[in-house]
């Protein structure tokens, strides 16, 4: 018997399920389908607007709340509202320690190489749980508005993600129960709303000047049979409108003489966001007068330009670096899109058309101009529009077992071939001189669940402490579908190499099932993988701290040692729980009681390694 789905908001009859296209943004989100016209549009559910703010905020009461009812507790509750999320994907604490000062909410440090945990009351979030809140939300926004289940699912992210965030950014919309068919860079998805590289005998190189609230980034791709080629990006991640609201904010404090109200965090809040509201109404008129309580903030369109100018030279300067990078002039350049909301400041337009010496794309609204091409990128994958070329892709992810029995995906699935990725990995024990390496494709967290397409060791790695090896694993992908598995130990040179056909013996009916084995099992995947690292995250501190306390017991007092004791043994029954939140709370504690010594045994080696040694 045929199912047929019908959409009861549209009364149309849907041939597929809907495929919906996601801008998860930094400051604002928003999703998008295409209508039985066969047009994009945006989805606004109930009236509450378009945008979707990329905010979180946890009740005392454990609840929840996403988008525009949080956006007010980032004035009267900053510690537990998230913001800003989007820059914490995929990243350690050591990739933004610099910019640590500008989150409200409690970014854990417990190691900089480590992927970074938000602490929010007693419980750790990491940022793709975070993530996959709001992405929830706009799933379920999308359900209510269009009467129809939403399970797959195109998003976008940066053209400079890297692979890291990337993934977290699958594993996001995995948590929010989504199938993600395509990872779309948000230059493309840009292009494509415009109808640039809709006509596959079009070439052209364009550039995409992408302003958002809270970053900047310049691509320039070319565009050539349907296939769009990133020649170079370049920007600031921390450079946006959020920037132009700061310099209101300010200018403000300096001519009200605010100084002393700068603790109250609920009053700069409160600065901040009639600054937003005044640099949006300079964009149609010349001077701004309002109060933030008996406070008046007052700003005239020239001032504003003036005390935004050099933020805006620093983005023109990063479309100089992003040509110079592509080899190209601005000669070379046929089109400019705008897309983000800050593009509307007109002193942006300005010096952007004039850089570019033309006229810009901004006719589509520069906050949807993403969402919408994402879901036009959706329609193609449905196989609406046949006119356009797509290339052959990866049926499923191919990736390596890592400690706790993980799935570490190195190419995702519908990655174009042919292709090659890579990571870095090294020894979790003091004088490993093997490691064995099992190749598996799948989309399950877990390996026991996806299928094992090879395994071999890579021997004769130097004797070293753990950590201290470096393994560059290398998958290449020809476009036979021929896999090549590459290890390779950086500092002697130690190699491997083996050939696995990854496609052999699955058929589509076999691909399929394990596509909707990952979408069913996405909740209970993600909880168990968020375990087991968390667990490998205790078993490797404890191993840490254990070694340490035995090299260095003459250095370290008793009653240190006993604390010390105390603490491994407290984690040590958390790894026994099954509760990660316990377990992150227990590394924490651990970390924060022994770095104290352990910094002073490193301040008195350095102070004893210098004793005699002259400095010129």
């Amino acid at each position: 018997m045929a199912k047929v789905s019908i959409n009861i908001a549209t009364g149309s009859v849907q041939k597929e399920e809907l495929i919906v296209g996601i801008d998860l943004g930094t400051t604002n989100s928003l999703v998008a389908f295409i209508n039985p016209d066969g047009n994009p549009q945006v989805i606004n559910d109930t009236g509450k607007g378009l945008l979707v703010p990329s905010v979180i905020h946890f009740q005392s009461n454990g609840d929840v709340i996403v988008g525009n009812e949080a956006k007010e507790f980032l004035i009267f509750d900053p510690q537990n509202t998230i913001f800003s999320v989007k820059r914490l994907l995929g990243r350690s604490f050591k990739d933004i320690e610099a910019h640590s000062s500008l989150f409200s909410y409690k970014i854990i440090d417990d190691d900089g190489e480590s992927l970074v945990k938000i602490k929010v009351g007693d419980k750790f979030y990491s940022p793709i749980e975070l993530s996959g809140m709001i992405l929830k939300e706009l799933k379920e926004r999308a359900e209510h508005a269009l009467k129809t289940a939403v399970n797959r699912a195109v998003i976008t992210v940066p053209a400079y993600f890297n692979d890291s965030q990337r993934q977290a950014t699958r594993d996001a919309g995995k948590l929010a129960g989504l199938d993600v068919l395509r990872i779309v860079n948000e230059p493309t998805a840009a292009s494509l709303a415009y109808g640039i590289g809709l006509n596959p005998e079009e070439e052209k190189t364009i550039a995409v000047y992408d302003l958002g609230g809270g970053t900047f980034d310049v691509s320039i791709l070319k565009i050539q049979n349907g296939i769009f080629e990133v020649l170079s990006t370049n920007g600031d991640t921390f450079l946006g409108g959020d920037d132009f609201d700061r310099a209101i904010v300010n200018y403000w404090i300096e001519q009200n003489k605010l100084e002393d109200k700068l603790e109250d965090s609920s009053f700069n809040q409160a600065l901040r966001l009639k600054a937003e509201e005044a640099k949006k109404a300079l964009t149609t008129q010349n001077i701004f007068n309002d109060f933030v309580g008996d406070v008046p903030c007052a700003i005239t369109k020239i001032k504003f330009e003036e005390l935004i100018s050099s933020k805006v030279d620093q983005t023109i300067e990063c479309c100089k670096n992003a040509l110079k990078d592509a080899g190209l002039s601005i000669s070379d350049i046929q089109e400019v899109v705008m897309v983000g909301g800050s593009t509307r400041t007109p002193l942006v337009k300005k010096r952007v058309s004039d850089f570019f010496e033309k006229e810009v794309h901004d006719q589509i609204n520069p906050d949807e101009v993403v969402a919408l091409g994402a879901a036009i990128q959706s329609d193609i994958l449905a196989g609406n529009r046949k006119d356009i070329l797509l290339l052959d892709v990866t049926p499923l992810s191919l990736g390596i077992e890592t400690m706790g029995g993980l799935m570490d995906v190195i190419i995702p699935r519908n990655a174009k071939v042919p292709t090659k990725a890579g990571r870095q990995y090294t020894t979790s024990i003091d004088g490993q001189v093997n490691m064995k390496i099992s190749v598996y494709q799948g989309e399950r967290d877990l390996v026991s669940e996806n299928r094992k397409l090879a395994e071999f060791d890579l021997k004769g790695i130097p004797a070293m402490p753990a950590g201290f090896p470096k393994v560059d694993i290398n998958f290449k992908l020809n476009a036979d579908g021929i896999l090549t598995v590459e290890a390779i130990e950086l500092r002697s040179g130690v190699k491997q190499e083996v050939e696995v056909k990854p496609t052999y013996g699955l058929t589509d009916d076999q691909v399929e099932k394990m596509l909707l084995d990952s979408v069913e099992n996405a909740r209970d995947d993600v909880s168990k993988r968020m375990l087991i690292e968390a667990r490998t995250e205790g078993e490797q501190m404890v191993y840490t701290v254990e070694r340490f306390l035995a090299k260095n017991a003459d250095q370290v007092s008793e009653q240190e040692t006993t604390d010390t004791l105390n603490l491994i043994n407290a984690l040590k029954n958390a790894l026994g729980s099954g509760d990660k939140d316990l377990i992150h709370k227990s590394i924490d504690e651990l970390n924060e009681f022994t770095r104290p010594f352990a910094e002073r045994l490193m301040n008195t080696a350095i102070s004893t390694a210098m004793k005699g040694k002259a400095i010129e």
